[in-house]
């Protein structure tokens, strides 16, 4: 596996995180870069709001450096204007409360941050539609609305589940999880962003490339999303059909890089050849979906997925790392869509990057 590599970078990684912690505001929910320094987006209803709060815990969990600690924690309670604003709130607020409060919760035993996460999790259960038995994503007019994404706030679901010993939770993610078998995931593997419902049949009338290049093409980020969050589904219910989807999806993404000759992904696999836009977004969250893959699987087959992640996540580093002082982020060339915003760093590259390299140091804890 090559530890010497992972210890190495981790070391960098240790030191950058050292030094952004503590020049970056310590009301500040990081997303992009501005020369060189974080920067915010949106408000605090902002779907990434949780992610530089799990790097804190991530850190605090390796290091035990209560500096870490003390910014995750303050951090976590400027999240309450959003949580009790409820107005805003979304599907992605498993993004926003497992990377803050649970995570705190799972750490150090916060009640208070257990009761965040019930409350988030109370939240995301309201959304779900019981005749398309689907979970709705966005607000305004978006009603019948679901995307691929949601895969990843389910465990929120499952969590909340365990904590009450109250299924009903576990029984919503599992059905919407179900709904993505049967209509998100394509036969050859690749995966459908956005699927429209009738709010009141539950009928499907479309799908749409949402942030893709079009409809019918290949969201990279949208098959790491299924791929880690179909994983996560199968480690809390060990429900095959979740496991075997995950696989499903994953040699799709293979076999696209390889295909490509080029383990950092472009942010579609059905785009134009130009211009290039690469997404290390997609490709970090993928590697962590194949290592959690490759954990559930016997001897001889969890190589390809664990060698696979091994690759993404060296390419990545070697290509677009960026470990100088005068940068804040680490990973660079991220994508938030095809028509948007391309080649940025973005937030949530620096957080799966760190939680896959804390998966191969074995000291990862799965706020998931």
């Amino acid at each position: 596996m090559q530890m010497s590599w992972v210890n190495d970078v981790w070391e960098k990684v240790e030191k950058k995180l050292a030094l952004t912690s503590s020049r970056t505001a310590n009301d500040m929910f990081p997303y992009t870069t501005e020369n060189g320094r974080f920067v915010a987006k949106g408000n605090l209803y902002w779907w990434t709001n949780g992610f530089w709060v799990g790097i804190l815990w991530l850190m605090y969990n390796e290091t035990k450096d209560t500096k870490y600690k003390t910014l995750a924690e303050s951090l976590e309670v400027k999240l309450d204007e959003p949580l009790y604003g409820f107005d805003g709130l979304h599907h992605d607020v498993g993004f926003m409360w497992l990377l803050s409060s649970v995570a705190n919760y799972r750490l150090t035993g916060n009640e208070e941050s257990k009761k965040r996460g019930m409350i988030a999790a109370s939240v995301l259960a309201s959304r779900y539609n019981m005749a398309g038995k689907f979970i709705r994503a966005w607000n305004r007019e978006r009603v019948g609305w679901s995307i691929i994404d949601t895969m990843m706030n389910l465990p929120l679901l499952y969590w909340a589940s365990r904590e009450t010993d109250d299924p009903r939770f576990s029984h919503i993610a599992q059905s919407h999880a179900d709904t993505v078998l049967e209509t998100f995931i394509r036969p050859d593997g690749s995966v459908i962003h956005i699927n429209c419902f009738d709010p009141e049949t539950g009928e499907l009338l479309e799908n749409l490339g949402g942030q893709g290049y079009t409809e019918g093409s290949s969201w990279t980020r949208g098959q790491s999303w299924a791929i880690y969050g179909l994983a996560l589904s199968y480690i809390h219910t060990k429900q095959q059909k979740y496991l075997d989807a995950a696989k499903k999806v994953a040699h799709y993404f293979i076999a696209a890089l390889a295909a490509a000759d080029d383990f950092v992904p472009n942010c579609d696999f059905r785009a134009p050849a130009e211009p290039v836009y690469k997404d290390t977004t997609a490709g970090v969250i993928a590697a962590c979906g194949m290592i959690e893959i490759s954990r559930q699987l016997p001897e001889f087959e969890k190589d390809l997925y664990f060698n696979a992640a091994l690759k993404i996540l060296k390419a990545t580093e070697r290509d677009y790392a960026n470990w100088s002082d005068d940068e804040d982020s680490i990973i660079q060339m991220g994508t938030e869509s095809y028509k948007n915003k391309h080649n940025i760093p973005i937030i949530y590259a620096d957080y799966y990057f760190i939680e896959a390299l804390s998966k191969l140091r074995g000291k990862d804890v799965l706020f998931w």
